[in-house]
């Protein structure tokens, strides 16, 4: 079993910045691939960024040039910075961790980009 204690979603205004974090305990190693995935409202869940425990990251190109995501492999802790949002970046935001194939999920975080 895994646990993820996810934090700073919010509404936030167009050209605005968030950070999020989640820090994940349980069944995990530091080789697991930590990352972020987003859902909005009629759409598919789709990847936003993950990063290996060696530091090298993934992002989609949606969000290449304004997010950045980082981790701390002592204590399964994963970043995402969030720069320049778009109204479009409007999602539920998901905690993911991945071990052997397996995907675990957080509960989600809320991220609104609005006026």
């Amino acid at each position: 079993q895994v646990q993820f204690v996810e934090s700073g979603g919010g509404l936030v205004p167009p050209g605005g910045s968030l950070r999020l974090s989640c820090a994940a305990s349980g069944r995990l190693s530091s080789r697991s691939l930590m990352g972020w995935y987003r859902q909005a409202p009629g759409k598919q869940r789709e990847l936003v960024a993950v990063i290996t425990s060696g530091g090298t990251p993934n992002s989609a190109e949606s969000v290449k040039g304004r997010f950045s995501i980082s981790r701390v492999n002592a204590n399964n802790t994963v970043f995402l910075q969030m720069n320049s949002l778009k109204p479009e970046d409007t999602a539920v935001y998901y905690c993911n961790a991945q071990l052997g194939g397996v995907h675990y999920w957080g509960q989600g975080t809320q991220v609104t980009v609005s006026s």
